[in-house]
């Protein structure tokens, strides 16, 4: 079956960085778009970034653009979320997810993506 297992998680002071990482199995990785998630206690899951499976274009959502870096690595089914400049409002469990190739999809929501890991804790103390 499908896996995805993410490593890297941890505590950091505000202004340092880490380097999240997915690793999946069970699937076709390079033909999948991968993404992702971060859910603060209370709140919604939301999305943070995604990559495409060919030529690797990124998207982030506003508030991490120019701290946080999604990359992969398909000859070792792995993606990778590189952040610095780490906030308070960083903290929470981080997800990485990964979608099938269906048009349309934006892979900018949880809908978007059939397979999802156990999720990793970031928490950013001030």
């Amino acid at each position: 079956q499908v896996q995805l297992v993410e490593s890297g998680g941890g505590l950091v002071q505000a202004g340092g960085s880490l380097r999240l990482s997915c690793t999946a199995s069970g699937l076709t990785f390079s033909s999948h778009v991968m993404g992702w998630f971060r859910q603060a206690p209370g709140k919604e899951r939301e999305f943070v970034a995604r990559i495409t499976w060919n030529v690797g274009s990124t998207y982030y959502v506003d508030s991490v653009k120019g701290r946080f870096t999604i990359s992969r690595d398909n000859a070792k089914n792995t993606v990778y979320l590189q952040m610095t400049s780490l906030k308070p409002e960083d903290t929470a469990v981080y997800y990485c997810a990964a979608g099938e190739r269906h048009y349309p999809r934006s892979y900018l929501y949880t809908r978007d993506y059939e397979y999802w890991g156990q999720g990793t804790q970031v928490t950013v103390s001030s």
